[in-house]
């Protein structure tokens, strides 16, 4: 499990360890970690230290000195550095010092010849945008593709949103320190690296699922478990003029879990057909007992739909909201408050701002729903609605009301196809029957959900392809099994 952390808590978790350390250890520790990483990535591109370079560019703040003593340290294992001082006037004055005595040259700008770039601008206290003169170097940085190593969080991006308002640095590497801060899954930050300084960090409501992680949870059949033991899933998806998406749907649920799944709704025919293994009936009250229900996926929004909708709330089951039930769900929200059973909601950012509205948030807001902090932005729709809230994007954001929030980066944008929101709503579905707490479900769909979008577009490979729905479906298997 991967726990993120305010820079608050981070500086309040340095503090008793400045107090009981040394003057200077604790940027030291930090620095050695940086500079373990750096030769790591010298070596990987150029296969040994000898005639490598790299330069430092420095800020005022703690994370210019960490800069300048990992550059310090790399000088002294025979590296070329070099630094440029964005302000001279306030850099940190014991490790300038140390630098120098090193051999390391204070340089206007990044010399071309540079193998590694140290980004130490600005730290997990900066605010905004890179200033002119540090968005002119990084823009010469770029446009000379010399590959760059950030310190703590690549400078110019929000450390608790992730947004970009402005000029900000590209990293390839970013080499963090003590924990984890919530940009690492939030923005493109390159390989992030994690360096351990003795920081005592208690566990958050803020984190993410690794690949063990899903798989405790994912059910696996035990020796006496049957068809129904194992859950059997609802689903009211599909219409005339959307067939495919109940398909997508039902056929996401069976791939997911071995557990029973019922289909009902007029898509029964063209679901059949794809997979036989379904029980099909015209209506939900046909349909047999169930233990969750996926709701929406291509059902419409007319009167037919909203029936649907209210039958499936209307239960004591858990829940899934998605597609055009969310559409209806934004005109009268109070078909899910105080609802008691276990509701999920997997808007995109267009139905999240339905929902937004539909809960009363000001019309007038800028940046609309959800905005630059999508994780303040979900958790409130999740207080709002009493339901756990899947923000799908690059990074989907998973939130229930007053608790954890979940977020998992696809590593892609492979799964930004029609219809694979579709195939996520059957996954969560499926879990959800089998018993798994409504976040953990949407957490650990979402996950196995990007790992087959990203091995759909890998295959046959080794260069990626365009991928659909349905390869994303015909590779979920693949992607639990390699849990």
């Amino acid at each position: 499990m991967r726990h993120y952390y305010t820079a608050d808590a981070i500086r309040a978790a340095e503090a008793p360890l400045l107090a009981s350390l040394p003057d200077g250890v604790l940027m030291r520790r930090a620095a050695y970690g940086l500079a373990t990483a750096i030769t790591a990535e010298l070596r990987a591109r150029a296969g040994a230290l000898a005639g490598r370079g790299v330069c430092a560019v420095v800020g005022s703040g703690d994370n210019g000195g960490d800069a300048l003593w990992a550059a310090t340290l790399l000088r002294r294992r025979g590296v070329a550095a070099t630094a440029v001082l964005l302000n001279p006037e306030h850099t940190h004055v014991k490790a300038l010092a140390a630098f120098r005595s090193a051999g390391g040259r204070v340089v206007p700008t990044v010399p071309p010849s540079a193998d590694v770039v140290i980004d130490g601008v600005v730290g997990i206290s900066g605010k905004g945008p890179l200033r002119k003169e540090a968005a002119a170097v990084f823009a010469a940085v770029e446009a000379a593709e010399i590959p760059v190593v950030a310190v703590d969080i690549p400078s110019g991006v929000d450390v608790q949103t992730g947004a970009i308002s402005g000029p900000a640095v590209r990293a390839d590497v970013t080499v963090t320190f003590g924990g984890l801060k919530p940009v690492h899954a939030l923005a493109d930050c390159g390989r992030v690296e994690l360096v351990d300084i003795g920081l005592d960090l208690p566990s958050t409501e803020l984190l993410s699922f690794e690949a063990a992680d899903v798989k405790a949870r994912w059910p696996v059949p035990g020796v006496h478990d049957d068809k129904y033991t194992q859950g059997v899933t609802g689903i009211m998806a599909g219409s005339s003029t959307y067939p495919g998406a109940a398909i997508l749907c039902t056929g996401a649920a069976v791939a997911a879990t071995s557990g029973m799944k019922r289909y009902a709704g007029s898509a029964a025919a063209e679901v059949v057909s794809h997979w036989p293994e379904v029980v099909a009936a015209p209506n939900p009250h046909a349909a047999g007992r169930v233990q969750a229900w996926v709701v929406g996926p291509g059902l419409g929004t007319d009167e037919k739909a909203f029936g649907a909708l209210t039958f499936a709330l209307g239960t004591a089951l858990p829940v899934v909201v998605d597609a055009d039930a969310l559409t209806l769900l934004a005109a009268q929200p109070d078909l899910v408050t105080g609802r008691q059973a276990p509701t999920v909601l997997t808007p995109h950012a267009g139905e999240f701002a339905r929902l937004a509205r539909g809960a009363g948030w000001p019309a007038t807001s800028d940046p609309s729903p959800p905005g630059e902090d999508r994780v303040a932005a979900t958790r409130r729709l999740a207080e709002a609605f009493g339901a756990t809230v899947l923000l799908k994007g690059n990074v989907t954001v998973v939130a229930e009301p007053s608790g954890k929030t979940y977020l998992n980066p696809a590593g892609g944008s492979w799964a930004a196809t029609a219809g694979s929101g579709d195939v996520l709503s059957g996954m969560i579905g499926a879990l959800l029957a089998s018993g798994l707490p409504a976040i953990e479900a949407a957490a650990a769909a979402a996950f196995v959900h990007a790992r087959a979008a990203n091995a759909s577009a890998a295959d046959p490979g080794p260069t990626p392809v365009p991928t659909s729905a349905s390869r994303i479906l015909a590779h979920i298997r693949q992607a639990i099994a390699e849990l």
